[in-house]
């Protein structure tokens, strides 16, 4: 298929015209190191998603180990949002679109947004998750620490601040904490919680939050 994408590539290439182009090769035959040379602007990376938790979760989970190959102009697309269409609840909603923001993910929406509930326009009109999601950076999210049953992401930005995920897959409320330490950091951090949009103060070795099951709470640390 790699022929085949490069001709398509060269096409879209030749009109002059700014165009979007993914390819979905469904993450196989290698893609990661040949999308971005056949002109893939997003290049999928796995199977589609289904609007469970199981589903959603696996795939934002190996996206962890495919980082390496997006960046600007040629980012890796795990599947649409399925935010709003009704298999998952609100707070594994939220983690959707959180972990997608964390991946610099495309931030398409499934949903019929002729319909759309409150509660999933709230989720999808989210600026300050949305402003990570697009930082110009372009640096994608990656494990920092992890137990068992939890992990948190980080993601350096633009403006030298990070944007951290503490991400809850279990089955049970936990308490997670990011140190300072596991992003080779010292000093004060302003913590802005971005899904309260609340701000947390200035803090000097870490955060940590009470986190529900199949839970995020994404904070914005700023010098």
């Amino acid at each position: 298929m790699r022929a085949v994408y490069q001709i398509m590539g060269a096409a879209i290439r030749k009109t002059g015209r700014p165009m979007v182009y993914n390819i979905c090769q469904y993450g196989r035959g290698d893609v990661g190191e040949w999308g971005p040379l056949a002109g893939g602007n997003l290049r999928r990376t796995g199977v589609n998603i289904g609007d469970r938790w199981e589903s959603m979760a696996a795939a934002a989970m190996a996206e962890i180990e495919m980082a390496g190959f997006a960046g600007p102009g040629h980012w890796n697309d795990p599947d649409l949002l399925e935010v709003g269409d009704g298999g998952m609840i609100a707070v594994e909603y939220r983690t959707q679109f959180s972990l997608w923001a964390m991946l610099g993910a495309p931030l398409i929406a499934g949903t019929d947004v002729r319909e759309m509930t409150p509660e999933a326009r709230q989720i999808l009109l989210n600026k300050e998750v949305i402003a990570v999601d697009q930082d110009r950076l372009g640096r994608v999210a990656s494990v920092v620490s992890s137990t068992r049953t939890t992990q948190v992401w980080a993601r350096p930005l633009a403006d030298g601040s990070y944007a951290v995920a503490l991400f809850n897959p279990g089955e049970a409320e936990a308490q997670i904490s990011v140190s300072w330490d596991d992003l080779h950091e010292t000093g004060a951090f302003h913590v802005r919680d971005l899904w309260a949009h609340a701000d947390r103060g200035y803090l000097w070795s870490g955060y940590g939050a009470t986190v529900p099951a199949h839970g995020v709470v994404m904070v914005r640390l700023t010098r």
